[in-house]
């Protein structure tokens, strides 16, 4: 699943090819991607302007003239490419935004996970997926002292806490594993067990790593692209997520895997040892 590195990259490539393109119609081809009526959506963005595309935890949001978003989760396998009009339509493309200038915008979806909405500009976080996000990921949101009494209060061991999205917006399974490693702190450790030392390290670690990922293009594990379908490069720097049977780079210990609130999990037995 895309995490917030591979949206934030989808995000900058599609303002260089889509921003200020105006909609002259919509084409819905697997309507069960939209959450509401197919009809209404069509007539709703069809003579819309993209005048911003912006990102809220993994949520890309397009912004439109007029007042209205379009909140788009790409979910396991969504992307977004940019074509001409009557080129030919790939195998896995849902809808294709077609705009005035002979250009096209398709999401194409695998699995057909992703989901769209339109909303009010204004109410864009008050929707329930986003309404219950943590803070971005940045060193002005995300502050050292809500996250401590945060995880203080959490009856989970950290690695699924970190996930929840509550905690913190953006972190997926790669990334916990990432963190965590970086952190020293075994994934298996009781959220509300970590001293206020881990508790800042883990945090610096979160905003050094994403910040990382999102310079490296992101990570492409199996299928993801950008919006120019180019793979992220990140995947050659992870250290603990993959690596089963490889010795830690830290220590020269076998990275492990084990399930950790029915995710893969890879961490350092050794360097990651639960106190």
């Amino acid at each position: 699943m895309p995490e917030l590195p591979e949206v934030e990259t989808v995000r900058q490539g599609l303002r260089q090819l889509v921003l200020n393109k105006k909609i002259r119609n919509v084409r819905v081809l697997y309507p069960k991607i939209i959450n509401g009526d197919t009809d209404i959506f069509i007539e709703t963005v069809e003579g819309l302007t993209i005048k911003e595309i912006g990102r809220r935890g993994k949520y890309l949001i397009f912004n439109f003239n007029e007042g209205t978003s379009l909140v788009s989760h790409l979910r396991m396998e969504g992307k977004y490419f940019v074509r001409q009009t009557g080129d030919e339509i790939e195998k896995h493309t849902h809808i294709i935004f077609e705009f005035t200038d002979g250009k096209q915008l398709r999401y194409n979806d695998v699995r057909k996970f992703g989901r769209m909405e339109l909303v009010r500009t204004e109410k864009v976080n008050d929707l329930k997926g986003i309404k219950k996000l943590g803070p971005e990921p940045t060193e002005t949101d995300f502050d050292l002292e809500n996250f401590t009494n945060k995880l203080k209060n959490k009856n989970k061991m950290i690695k699924p806490a970190l996930l929840d999205q509550t905690l913190v917006a953006g972190l997926g399974n790669i990334y916990a594993d990432e963190v965590l490693w970086m952190s020293k702190i075994n994934p298996e450790t009781p959220a509300r067990h970590l001293e206020k030392k881990e508790i800042s390290i883990l945090r610096n670690a979160i905003i050094a790593e994403l910040a990382k990922a999102v310079k490296a293009g992101g990570t492409t594990i199996r299928s993801y692209t950008n919006a120019f379908e180019n793979s992220g490069a990140f995947q050659f720097e992870l250290n603990a997520y993959g690596k089963t049977g490889e010795p830690c780079s830290r220590c020269g210990t076998l990275i492990k895997k084990i399930v950790v609130a029915q995710r893969g999990t890879h961490y350092c037995p050794n360097c990651q040892k639960v106190e």
